[in-house]
């Protein structure tokens, strides 16, 4: 499909799927054109290997040769650049349907679930990579190892992709095999509950071709409702999966398990370890080692190539030392990561504080699932909450604040350190007051936070 078009014109293309797309035209020799509100080191990125990026959308932006408009699922009809583009007759498309009309030229496996979607992306293109398959991989966060970052372009059949469920974004992809990491309530500024995220999740795997296996947490309460043909479950030993691992052994920055076949007799397939932490990453890390089984790789180039993997851009990411302290980043912004992250960090650094600087993303996410932000924040010994990040393109109510959570969690516990930071500049002037040498500061979010993360890395 890439050689249809001379210039694509990105709406949004500071996205970090946007910007995967970007590149691989670039590397398709098509002149890219973009904008974004923002301007980051992705947009930079992207100016640095020739695509014209614009801060802000203007008509003036969409040049007379675009030939293809694409813009983020975020960007409203009535966003100008999508406006000029329809009067001009230029052929417009979200970034999903794009990526669909290419998934039916590979074997596509598509990666998706609430939690763990990028990890587990990355884990099996890595997986695939190591044994010479040569797969197209498209990540939504930055792979040390990919010379594109988020993007990996093969020449072997596999192309391994993110499916995100928002506004149902996976049902544009046309999947051969489907791994599924989790199911739990998320964006319910589009769906209705659970239940309509579940409904959502059957429209998709029921479009896996008829040969296609679906790849899933049998531990996950949410994925076990689905009706899948051709199951392959993964999970704990407890669970009576097609692969569980057992005897998990957590050391300083380290952890291993054994992973085993399930059967009418268990059949021990070798011993895994990680760099990176907690239990969701073995199960992420599980799950792209089953569908790896499956397309007939062996355990142990599995677990070779997950070996040297230490993580992704933004996910339990160590950036750096500030003020004696570890530094990390993290994208997580669902309460359940949240969680994960916090009892992760204590079981790779025990006996260490625990200082979370946090800042949620989206008021509706934060409004729905305000009860679950107030009981899993507290998980940190000091907890700083930065204002909510205000996602473009979510047309939302502002009748939330992160003042509530702090409200709230000093309501249930008065003793409990926890502090509001109205921005960034906010939140680091309360962090020098509390963080001390040996300690673990965990930024987290979706939003902007990050910036703050490199920031105090970056001071001596």
């Amino acid at each position: 499909m890439f050689n249809e078009y001379t210039h694509v014109h990105f709406v949004g293309i500071g996205g970090i799927g946007m910007s995967a797309l970007a590149k691989w035209f670039l590397r398709e020799g098509v002149s890219v054109s973009g904008s974004d509100v923002h301007t980051s080191e992705i947009t930079d990125n992207l100016a640095a290997r020739g695509a014209v990026v614009h801060h802000g959308h203007s008509v003036e932006n969409v040049d007379e040769s675009v030939d293809l408009l694409i813009y983020s699922s975020a960007v409203l009809p009535e966003n100008v650049e999508r406006t000029v583009a329809r009067e001009r007759g230029i052929c417009e498309m979200t970034n999903f349907e794009f990526l669909g009309e290419v998934s039916k030229d590979f074997f596509t496996i598509v990666v998706c679930g609430t939690n763990g979607k990028s990890t587990t992306t990355a884990m099996l293109g890595l997986i695939l990579e190591a044994a010479g398959l040569d797969p197209t991989v498209l990540v939504g966060s930055l792979v040390p190892s990919f010379a594109d970052g988020n993007l990996r372009v093969g020449k072997g059949k596999f192309f391994v992709v993110e499916g995100c469920e928002y506004k149902a974004n996976m049902l544009n992809l046309a999947p051969s095999m489907i791994v599924v990491t989790n199911i739990e309530e998320d964006h319910l500024d589009y769906y209705r509950d659970l239940a309509h995220i579940q409904a959502t999740f059957q429209q998709f795997v029921d479009k896996l071709k008829v040969d296609g296996k679906v790849v899933f947490n049998a531990c996950d309460i949410g994925s076990t409702v689905l009706k899948i043909k051709s199951g392959i479950s993964f999970g704990g030993s407890s669970y009576s999966a097609t692969y569980a691992y057992q005897d998990r052994v957590v050391m300083e920055g380290a952890q291993k398990v054994e992973v085993i076949r399930g059967g009418a007799e268990d059949i021990l397939l070798g011993v895994l370890e990680l760099k990176v932490p907690g239990d969701f990453n073995v199960m992420n890390a599980l799950a792209a080692i089953s569908a790896a089984l499956e397309l007939g790789v062996s355990f142990d180039v599995c677990a070779r190539a997950l070996a040297k993997f230490r993580g992704l851009w933004r996910r339990f990411e160590r950036v750096g030392v500030w003020k004696g302290a570890d530094v990390i980043s993290d994208y997580g912004h669902h309460p359940s990561a949240i969680k994960q992250t916090i009892q992760a960090a204590r079981e790779f650094f025990p006996g260490r504080r625990i200082v979370l600087c946090y800042q949620p993303h989206q008021h509706d996410r934060t409004k729905k699932l305000f009860n679950e932000f107030v009981e899993v924040l507290p998980l940190a010994d000091h907890l700083v909450i930065a204002e909510i990040y205000d996602v473009a393109g979510r047309n939302e109510d502002h009748d939330v604040s992160s003042r509530d959570l702090v409200e709230a969690i000093k309501n249930h516990d008065p003793a409990k350190d926890v502090k509001f930071a109205k921005d960034k500049s906010a939140a680091e002037d309360i962090l020098r007051d509390i963080v001390k040498p040996g300690d673990i500061l965990i930024i987290m979010g979706a939003g902007d936070i990050d910036e703050l993360a490199r920031k105090l890395s970056n001071y001596l």
